[in-house]
């Protein structure tokens, strides 16, 4: 489970915004509330609006880049069956509109939650180089915090769990102390628990990725599918069943079943609208979430949907019955028509705007103030203040073309 991500300097993100899963003090939808087992409370989904150019996906962008930074040379490792550590670099852009932040490092903060503990984990890089990084542990079973361990430039500080295993001398400044720990040292069931929560505790789609049709193959196995092919249904897709076939090279089709007027007939997936190939992309994540718990990152889910769709998988993640494993959802849209008191809590709802100096700016609704100083009321209109532009900024343009001015001056 994700509790919460901070990040600073990072792409159009210059000052530190906080994205937090934490619930408010709010009395909107006490279904929509995921009680871990120290009787804290989180939340099930987030929705993040902004303008084109808002900065929105940067947002996920940022948490996914800290994932990769921290899984890349693991993965690299494992699939090469390698001991050598001093992998691939992954370069961090910062805000680039600041002297200032140009030459600043990228700061990321996170804490997550497994079945056994809430960990938060620092880092600070630049470029390509770790400056700082810092582990800390609160045991579900004691309550206890601890810290883990403590990565400086030039120092490191093993603690706890950790503090009777050997780092080499030579550790390269742009491999993190954790990715090192994650590959030399595994069978550590500390190590194991948080390496897991980075593998399968949190997953971001990329549609651009051509690795999504296989993606759907997990969902040809056990409970995945079944889970799939029942959303199917109840979505009214007018698909009956699906299969996937691996190829010689070790590619893979999807091929989906139709029955009309007593006819049988298969399509690949590539033969289907682009919205449902979309949805079969999304289905097998959203099923994994839903059954295992995970958290599960989608950039403009609403994208190629229908509007009725989207609603179905925002009621799939705040309907206990139906996420009764603590899965969570956090997604940007554009989509209005969802943007409503009877879909969403306004701690789940979160607004991206830009300043003046082209700085994100990241906030929730429930912590935005009206002009008397109160509270946004939790039975407004929240689609239509948002189109006025009360929610602190305009949803779609910064000023509007005047074109007839602007053609009369074409034509003199």
């Amino acid at each position: 489970m994700l509790s919460q991500f901070t990040v600073k300097n990072f792409k159009s993100i210059r000052d530190e915004i906080t994205l937090d899963m934490q619930t408010a003090a709010i009395t909107d939808h006490p279904n929509h509330v995921i009680k871990d087992v120290d009787g804290q409370d989180f939340l099930p989904i987030a929705v993040i609006y902004g303008p084109n150019g808002g900065g929105k996906s940067n947002v996920l962008e940022a948490l996914r880049t800290l994932n990769t930074i921290v899984l890349r040379s693991i993965l690299a490792a494992r699939q090469n069956n390698a001991s050598d550590y001093k992998l691939s670099t992954f370069p961090v852009s910062p805000f680039r509109f600041s002297a200032a932040t140009k030459e600043a490092p990228t700061e990321f903060e996170l804490y997550f939650r497994t079945k056994r503990a809430e960990y938060r984990y620092i880092l600070s890089i630049k470029g390509e180089t770790i400056l700082h990084e810092k582990l800390d542990r609160v045991k579900f079973e004691t309550n206890r915090k601890s810290a883990l361990f403590e990565r400086y430039v030039n120092e490191i500080q093993l603690t706890g769990d950790f503090k009777s295993l050997r780092i080499s001398q030579d550790l390269s400044e742009t491999l993190p102390l954790l990715s090192y720990l994650g590959i030399m040292y595994l069978n550590n069931e500390t190590v194991l628990d948080i390496i897991q929560w980075f593998v399968d505790g949190i997953d971001f789609i990329n549609y651009g990725n051509p690795l999504v049709e296989i993606k759907t193959a997990v969902a040809s196995s056990g409970e995945i599918r079944d889970l799939v092919l029942d959303m199917i249904k109840e979505m009214d897709l007018d698909i009956e069943d699906f299969r996937t076939e691996k190829n010689e090279n070790d590619s893979i089709k999807v091929y989906t079943s139709h029955f009309v007027d007593g006819i049988r007939t298969e399509l690949e997936l590539k033969e289907e609208s682009s919205g449902t190939r979309k949805l079969f992309g999304m289905l097998p994540f959203i099923a994994k979430s839903l059954l295992y718990g995970n958290t599960l990152i989608i950039d403009e889910l609403d994208a190629k949907i229908h509007p009725v769709l989207l609603q179905y998988i925002i009621s799939l993640f705040t309907n206990p019955e139906t996420n009764r494993f603590g899965a969570q959802l956090i997604f940007t849209s554009h989509d209005l028509s969802t943007m409503n008191h009877e879909n969403f809590r306004r701690d789940e709802i979160w607004f991206v705007a830009k300043g003046n100096s082209q700085n994100s700016k990241l906030y929730s609704l429930v912590e935005f103030k009206s002009p008397n100083g109160g509270t946004i009321r939790k039975d407004v209109k929240f689609d239509k203040q948002y189109l006025e532009g009360k929610f602190g900024a305009d949803p779609y343009l910064k000023r509007i073309i005047n074109w007839s001015e602007y053609n009369a001056e074409k034509e003199q």
